[in-house]
């Protein structure tokens, strides 16, 4: 058995027994059995399931939405938007598809030749509870129209959020075992990453759990895409737009209660601007409603878990220090539940807590750089490499500056957001291979060459 929170009170919600090991190795052979089958039904037929599953999230999104502000803490207005982001990527792909997944021809002396992309099989996804919708619908939809099976390992204080995902792939019509969420522990990972009958594996999680995963998984030859931990650079130039940078810097930051691996984490910003853009950011922030995550007025519920709430306060508290200066928030707040102040903190250095390590919550880094080549120094000196946001009013600097970056997407004027639209990953120890657009329905296809004489 485990035990799910409320993380708004902090009491006990609910109690789920584990799937146990029939159950999981019922469903691993009924996955394999349905891809057989489905890796061969048409393009279309397989882009429609897309469609419906779409229809499905939009019909009832008030209760998915309602599952996820439970469960983790989301508020309401943003727990909708990400059940409406997860059937626009359900749309995209069943309108993309067909062009993604076309046989690319090259020049040869030969009468043909060319790559297909054909399905690798039974895909297990092991994914967390930060967005627990869309971390499994941005990798689902196109690993099912590109012909696989799926295993959906979830985070486990998302159990219902887990087997919601399931309900919607079989209310819109899905081949029954092909796509199962399995409530189990992380040691049985191991057990099906070594089962033959899986033939790959994608973890969305923190630095730590993919070394874990992902050696586990080479060691069996499995084909991997690991999205891990971000230390994401906001980078203010010393000509930015300083009140519109303050403001997309308070929603980069705080937006899901700065649980994103894409949250801007470390504010880096030009020593002749700094003092005011943070005067302007902590009246910004000085804004955000924290509170009931049911609440449409709430912009900052709780965070997600008891210890991720220690985890953050601990890298204040140090922090601070080691002579960082507390400008905003910095402690819990009062009444249950796992809430915690949105905090800034001025005059970080590359030495702190708040610079070196991943911050998962509240908890914003200035730090100060001696002009635009420091603060490219400043935005590689660190083990991850996820997304990076630019603000100058200068577009030829900026891509320049963005070139520059060591990142798998960086943004210029703009806060960084996943997108179907774009490949999604990163590099470092952020993790490797790409999600949404072109590349990422790719990431799990076998890229076959066919030379015809």
């Amino acid at each position: 058995m485990f035990t799910t929170y409320n993380p708004a009170t902090g009491l006990e919600s609910a109690r789920f027994a584990y799937h146990s090991q029939e159950h999981v190795k019922d469903c691993l052979g009924k996955a394999a059995s349905a891809q057989a089958a489905w890796r061969y039904e048409p393009l279309s037929s397989r882009c429609g399931l897309l469609s419906r599953m779409a229809t499905v999230l939009r019909a009832q999104k008030e209760r998915y939405a309602a599952l996820i502000s439970q469960e983790m803490g989301k508020p309401i207005a943003d727990a909708l938007a990400e059940i409406e982001k997860c059937a626009w990527n359900c749309d995209f792909y069943a309108e993309n598809s067909g062009r993604f997944l076309a046989h690319d021809a090259f020049a040869s002396d030969y009468t043909e030749s060319f790559v297909s992309y054909d399905p690798l099989g039974v895909v297990l996804a092991i994914m967390p509870w930060n967005y627990p919708f869309w971390q499994v619908f941005r990798f689902l939809a196109p690993a099912l129209a590109a012909g696989n099976g799926v295993l959906l390992k979830h985070a486990l204080n998302t159990p219902l959020c887990a087997l919601a995902t399931q309900e919607v792939f079989e209310q819109a019509g899905g081949p029954a075992g092909l796509f199962c969420a399995l409530l189990i522990d992380t040691p049985s990972i191991q057990a099906l990453i070594d089962d033959e009958r899986v033939a790959a594996i994608t973890l969305t999680g923190s630095t730590r759990v993919g070394a874990i995963v992902g050696s586990q998984s080479a060691k069996a030859l499995k084909k991997q895409v690991l999205e891990l931990g971000g230390s994401d650079p906001f980078i203010v130039l010393a000509d930015a737009d300083l009140p519109k940078s303050a403001k997309a810097a308070a929603k980069a930051r705080f937006s899901n209660c700065g649980q994103a691996c894409i949250n801007a984490k470390r504010f880096i910003v030009d020593r002749s601007v700094a003092d005011t853009f943070v005067d302007l950011f902590a009246a910004e922030v000085s804004e955000l409603k924290v509170g009931d995550p049911f609440d449409p007025m709430t912009n900052i519920g709780p965070l997600a878990r008891h210890d991720i709430r220690e985890t953050l306060h601990h890298q204040v508290t140090r922090s601070i220090e080691e002579g960082a200066v507390l400008r905003a928030g910095g402690g819990y707040c009062d009444g249950p539940g796992f809430f915690y102040q949105p905090t800034i903190l001025d005059h970080v250095l590359p030495s702190m807590t708040a610079f070196r390590e991943e911050t998962f919550g509240p908890l914003a880094a200035v730090v100060r750089a001696e002009g635009t080549e420091h603060a490219i120094r400043l935005a590689n000196d660190t083990e991850f490499g996820l997304g990076a946001s630019i603000w100058t009013q200068d577009p030829e600097l900026a891509k320049q500056v963005a070139c520059r970056i060591d990142a798998g997407a960086v943004f210029i004027n703009s806060v960084v957001v996943s997108d179907p639209r774009f490949p999604f990953g990163g590099i470092k120890r952020s993790g490797y291979g790409r999600e949404l657009g072109s590349l990422g329905i790719k990431e799990f296809t076998n890229a076959k060459t066919i030379v015809v004489s």
